[in-house]
């Protein structure tokens, strides 16, 4: 919403409609007053300007910006007609109101109500003596973004601003204090109002609101009555708001700077104003009333003699939008009217000796940079910035100070300090975003919504807003109350917390509309302040908090005031004695961080209050088993299996008697590289299921190996027999076995060795031969190669190199990942258990997931990097939503050093394979890393056209699900599969259902404890990747590749999900020897004659017979088969 003084206004004549404003004087002919506060040198250029960088990273993104300068405006010549209709008869009838002489406040209030049953919006707490009336506005104008053409379309009705100056002469000297100004400037809008609906010639609907949430200032909404009359500008989604304003010579510049006070009690003694509080935020308040004309000049001026001015208006106002900015105090104070009118300050100059920040040269994408690099490297808090003013003394306070000298207003004055370090935290996540040269960011810097709450933040806590809070949260300054208590709570969270958190977030609810003839609402109408957390996951499940040493008496005390019964003297092992804070989630199921806001909230605003907060956020952890909320402790269950390998290590080169001497070994599973849905967990009972974690070993180099593939199989083969059975010699407790794969013969890898300890860690190795690469490639450049086995050879090639070159890799770069950011291993694993539950993990390759859920740690704009399991899993689902993946590769920088050319390298190969493969029959989603430039090794072979679209719906559905619910939201509810959407489901017996921590479904055979407990210390290598359901389910897929696509839950699945393929289900001509059961039909006239002649017998698949086959190989294991049509 825009601000009265946020563009030029338009004067409206008595009979022509609208004029234009004279052309104001040249604002660059004003004498250069010093500017206090200004950015330090190495923020500028040498001719002062901010830095603003290359024109545009790419052409495409030149492209974009200008599109959507003109899609984001609205249709002025279409759209606003009706309502310019409305802006004339409006300000005709205004001008007929007629004039009121001067009463006694009360009586006059007393008797607007009773004539007019219209409300005065605001009256002052105390009795007041002065008189109210009402005269002739002496000016109507319509003023915003409206006027100036800067306004962008929104999801709700767009604002258009009208001005009304009150005369002078309603106003005498001293009204500046105590809210006489205010009071007045009330009575006259209700009598406005009174006049508007008392006209019998127009038709509008009357509300009051306040302007930008300040209870001081409230104005006229007028609203279209949709009728269909003259009047109804509903076709144009605008609403009309009233803005009083006063002229500037009213009220003195001096008597209103940020340090002096202007709401003094009723029985101040004379000459003691001096030591009274200032009330900036008040003073501020009074002042915007009186500055509409000389900022109109201000960003006329900016208009005229900066080109793209404009246009960077649009633009921050799209970017504020998109992330929650707006002028209102609820919206953080910083919205349209701010950007505008301080990058046309920052055009005139505010620079080191008075030179301009902004150089009127820049284009749109230039002077958006130079901004949003202002906002970021000044901190207007630690030195507020005085443009063009006299000094004077700056309270100390934590909110920003940019002070506009020529017009008298801190511009700044409805932010609070939070809302500023959140406007810095994203400018400086944008410029990051924006130099970015790998992605193209232009729809996270201007298309993305970026202020959902569960997204941005990693916890979100709402805590209740008591009336005996707000009775106690009263300013002298006149701050809305809500807002006061937000200030107390913020500075509590803020000491309390400590370096736990990065940021801490309040957004308290704005007071809406309400009837004329009713009183301004109250405070105690808004129920809750939502607090959001942005978390530093290697301190937010501390246990100790060391506060200042027994030594430092004042420092010792004023810790102990504000921890009270929490803080405890204590010697720590460096001897040093020192004030601390002690926690534990040993005893309570509530994570550390959570157990301090209860207790900061407790001890400060009352155990009613404490025992009434609800957090958001924490339930999505405990959906993947994680040893507690911490972030240092994320992947601890995987120790076990990590120190396991190292065993492994060990023992394998402590062997005697291996013909070559281990080089290296590499782990490949995602167990390994702390991404498996489940910790493994060993010592699983006999019966279980063993699941072994991929290992890669590399011996020594050695001459002896042979020339021949088939050969290097064989002798992998006699290598790990010979290793399983030196290692059951070598080493108590261990079982190892091999086994074959990809039958025999065969150019791939065929063998491998599992290996199970007592202790219940499994591993599978295979033998790593770098001789097999170069043989491969000496096989594919034999150009007499017959295609058969030209096909095997590519084959075979593909899978060496994901066995082990890709899964090494990607494996090696996922576990130092996981330890430079904590929730990365959590949020892969719930991503996983989001597929899986979906059933689409029989599709998708693990790595290709793990890939999905890297990128929004790597990339995670327009926010950064998540710190909890909840936004890195949302913007996860966010973002498989949005991607386009028939024309956009995933590229992934593990290094973070690709250039850009690797990136266009990357981007024309997946063009190249569009064209080749038109019917996206071999490769559907292309995935590309620096580690594998091609993109193939986990799309290769899936998931198909019809996975891929079902996972993008899916996450589009599990955002909708996120939008609707909001802070409501049940975690468990993104989980849940749908079964309405396959041609036939396979229910499966609970007796052969394994989930993956090694425990059957359900059971009905118990034994006694004694041979459960013998029975848990042995271990059966014969059950090495041994399920059922998914043995039946590959068989399926053999007889049935062409003709169905399976779907199951690899993880706890209970039912198979079926559908037929689509030329399968068609009719077809007759014929023999078809790979699946069909029955002959006749076809009638209307039959299509370009697939089946009529009145022919066709063919059509027999499903019936298919299912009952499907039935007699699932035996005991099936329950019942649905078929849906």
């Amino acid at each position: 919403m825009d601000s009265p003084h946020a563009t030029k206004k338009r004067r409206i004549g008595p009979s022509s409609g609208f004029q234009g404003a004279s052309t104001p004087t040249d604002l660059q002919k004003q004498s250069q007053k010093p500017v206090k506060g200004h950015p330090t040198r190495n923020m500028v250029s040498e001719e002062g300007h901010m830095p603003a960088g290359e024109m545009h990273n790419s052409t495409m993104f030149k492209l974009q910006l200008d599109e959507l300068l003109v899609e984001v405006q609205p249709n002025y010549e279409k759209r606003m007609a009706p309502v310019e209709s409305a802006l004339r008869k409006l300000k005709a009838v205004i001008e007929q109101i007629p004039d009121r002489e001067p009463v006694d406040a009360a009586e006059a209030e007393k008797e607007l109500y009773k004539c007019y049953k219209t409300a005065t919006p605001f009256k002052p707490a105390n009795n007041v003596k002065y008189q109210l009336a009402y005269a002739k506005p002496a000016n109507i104008n319509v003023v915003g973004s409206y006027a100036l053409r800067t306004a962008v379309k929104t999801r709700g009705l767009m604002s258009v601003d009208m001005a009304i100056t009150l005369p002078s002469s309603l106003f005498q000297e001293k009204d500046y204090l105590n809210y006489r100004y205010f009071h007045k400037r009330a009575y006259y809008l209700a009598c406005l109002v009174a006049g508007i609906n008392e006209n019998e010639g127009c038709k509008f609907k009357t509300t009051f609101s306040y302007l930008n949430g300040n209870n001081i200032q409230p104005i006229v909404v007028i609203s279209s009555c949709g009728d269909g009359g003259t009047d109804d500008f509903s076709s144009s989604r605008c609403e009309i708001r009233i803005l009083p304003a006063v002229s500037e010579e009213v009220f003195s510049n001096a008597r209103l700077l940020p340090d002096k006070n202007c709401v003094r009690p009723s029985k101040a003694v004379s000459g003691t104003t001096a030591l009274l509080a200032p009330t900036p935020f008040y003073n501020a308040t009074l002042k915007s009333e009186s500055s509409v004309t000389p900022y109109l000049k201000l960003l006329h001026g900016a208009s005229s003699h900066c080109g793209s001015y404009k246009e960077v208006c649009i633009l921050g106002r799209v970017w504020l939008q998109q992330r929650g900015f707006g002028g209102s105090i609820s919206k953080g104070g910083f919205g349209h009217f701010e950007w505008a009118a301080i990058s046309a300050v920052l055009l005139q100059g505010a620079g080191p000796r008075g030179q301009r920040l902004l150089s009127p040269g820049y284009n749109s994408y230039q002077l958006f940079k130079a901004m949003l690099q202002f906002l970021a490297s000044t901190d207007l808090v630690a030195n507020p910035l005085l443009f063009q003013a006299e000094k004077f003394s700056i309270q100390k306070l934590d909110v920003p100070t940019f002070y506009d000298g020529p017009r008298g207003v801190n511009i700044l004055f409805k932010m609070t300090p939070w809302s500023y370090r959140l406007l810095r935290r994203e400018a400086n996540t944008s410029l990051d975003m924006l130099r970015d040269i790998i992605a193209d960011n232009f729809e996270a810097s201007f298309i993305v919504k970026a202020d959902e709450p569960l997204q941005r933040f990693d916890l979100l806590a709402r805590v209740p807003i008591l009336p005996r809070l707000l009775s106690l949260s009263k300013s002298a300054d006149h701050k809305p109350e809500i807002t006061h208590f937000c200030q107390k709570l913020y500075q509590i969270l803020s000491r309390g917390t400590g370096d736990r958190t990065t940021l801490i977030h309040l957004s308290a609810p704005e007071t809406g509309p309400w009837p004329v003839k009713a009183p301004a609402p109250s405070s105690e109408s808004q129920t809750s302040v939502l607090v959001g957390f942005l978390l530093d996951p290697t301190h937010a499940g501390r246990a100790v908090d060391q506060g200042p040493p027994a030594e430092a008496k004042i420092e010792a005390a004023a810790f102990r005031k504000f921890w009270g019964e929490r803080a405890e003297l204590r010697r720590f092992k460096d001897g040093s004695i020192l004030e601390s804070l002690v926690w534990s989630d040993k005893e309570s199921k509530i994570p550390i961080f959570q157990q301090i806001v209860h207790y900061l909230l407790d001890r400060n605003f009352g155990t009613d209050t404490a025992k009434a907060i609800s957090f958001v956020g924490g339930n999505f952890s405990s959906l993947v088993a994680m040893q507690g909320a911490s972030g240092t402790q994320t992947t601890a269950k995987f120790q076990p299996i990590m120190e396991g390998v190292s065993k492994l290590e060990r023992d394998i080169r402590n062997i005697e008697g291996l013909p070559l001497q281990l080089s290296q070994i590499s782990a490949t599973s995602p167990k390994l590289r702390y991404a498996s849905i489940d910790p493994p967990l060993l010592n699983v009972h006999q019966g279980a299921a063993i699941d072994p974690a991929d290992v890669i070993i590399l011996f020594e180099g050695s001459g002896r190996w042979p020339d021949d593939l088939s050969a290097i199989q064989r002798t992998k083969v006699a290598f790990l027999l010979k290793m399983a059975e030196l290692l059951e010699e070598s080493v108590e407790g261990v079982s190892a076995r091999t086994g074959l794969e990809n039958g025999d013969p065969s150019i791939r890898n065929i063998s491998f060795l599992d290996v199970v300890y007592k202790t219940g860690a499994a591993f599978r190795l295979r033998i790593y031969n770098e001789r097999e690469q170069t043989l491969l490639e000496r096989l594919l450049k034999d150009k007499t190669l017959d295609p058969r086995k030209r096909d095997e050879a590519i084959l075979a090639q593909s899978e060496y190199k994901r066995t082990f070159t890709h899964s090494r890799l990607h494996t090696q770069a996922l576990q130092f990942l996981c330890t430079r950011f904590a929730f990365l291993s959590p949020t892969i694993r719930l991503a996983k258990l989001w597929f899986t539950s979906h059933l689409l993990s029989q599709h998708i390759s693990e790595e290709l997931i793990e890939l999905f859920v890297v990128r929004v740690f790597l990339q995670p704009y327009p926010w950064e990097a998540p710190s909890s399991v909840m936004t890195g899993f949302l913007r996860t689902l966010l973002w498989l939503s949005r991607w386009d993946w028939r024309l956009d590769p995933l590229v992934v920088d593990f290094s973070g050093e690709m250039k850009a050319s690797e990136a266009n390298a990357i981007r024309t190969r997946l063009e190249a394979w569009r064209k080749i493969d038109p019917g996206w029959n071999r490769v559907v989603l292309f995935a590309a890393s620096n580690l594998d430039p091609e993109g193939l090794a986990w799309t290769q072979f899936g998931p198909s056209k019809v996975v891929a679209a079902r996972m993008t719906a899916l996450a589009r559905s599990a955002c909708t699900v996120v939008m609707e619910a909001g802070l409501e939201i049940d975690p468990e509810a993104l989980f849940v599969p749908s079964s309405t959407d396959y041609d036939f489901v396979i229910h499966l017996h609970s007796r052969f259902t394994v989930d993956k921590r090694g425990k059957k479904s359900s059971t009905k055979n118990d034994v006694f404890k004694n041979l459960q407990v013998q029975a848990d210390t042995d271990t059966n290598v014969d059950l090495t990747c041994y399920n059922p359901v998914e043995l039946f389910l590959e068989e399926l897929r053999t007889l049935y590749a062409n003709n169905i696509v399976f779907f199951y839950n690899a993880h706890s699945g209970t039912f198979i999900g079926g559908l037929w393929s689509p030329h399968t289900t068609s009719l077809r001509p007759w014929k023999v020897n078809l790979s699946y059961s069909t029955t002959p039909t006749i076809v009638q006239n209307g039959g299509d004659k370009n697939v089946c002649p009529a009145e022919e017998a066709q063919l059509v698949v027999n499903k019936a017979a298919i299912l009952n086959e499907i039935g007699r190989l699932g035996g005991d294991m099936i329950t019942r088969i649905e078929s849906r049509n």
